[in-house]
């Protein structure tokens, strides 16, 4: 990888159909080329199997989304998800039979820089919508930092401040 990304959509999702998915799933499509600009790929993360997903980029045009134009992972056997801490290591089985609830911790966006380490998780509650303009945001300030000699200061509203 020669860039940055956002795996797990991006985003993760706990499973199944449910308007969260299609909604946050339609977003990072609409803003991906946003992230094309910043040289960030959007790799979508579910514990439904990849045939779901072909569900998810038919249906989401039927809720007047837009359909997800990026890679996802099917991780029914739940490796990636606990790798990455969304579940614990000790959790057994499949996805199979799992509910939303079981895997609500599956929420998260991961930002990984070019070293390929991870610069962002953030863990977002099943009750809670992500916003993918803070992503951005985000996005933009580790990119920003990476790529300068002096780091910039942030201010409460998010916003940079040349240093003093």
């Amino acid at each position: 990888m020669n860039g940055w990304a956002i795996p797990g959509a991006c985003c993760s999702h706990p499973q199944g159909f449910h308007p969260g998915v299609h909604t946050e799933l339609g977003t990072m499509a609409r803003l991906k080329p946003e992230f094309d600009k910043r040289n960030t790929k959007i790799i979508g993360l579910s514990v439904d199997p990849v045939e779901n997903h072909a569900k998810w980029r038919s249906t989401s045009r039927t809720w007047g989304d837009f359909a997800p134009n990026y890679p996802m992972i099917g991780d029914t056997e739940l490796k990636i998800s606990k790798a990455y801490g969304m579940l614990p290591a000790s959790t057994s089985g499949t996805s199979e039979g799992r509910t939303p609830a079981d895997n609500q911790t599956v929420r998260n966006v991961f930002i990984i820089g070019p070293d390929k380490k991870i610069k962002l998780i953030l863990v977002i509650r099943m009750s809670t919508g992500r916003n993918f303009d803070e992503v951005l945001r985000v996005l933009d300030s580790l990119q920003l930092n990476a790529n300068t000699v002096w780091r910039r200061r942030r201010t409460g509203t998010g916003r940079g401040r040349d240093p003093q």
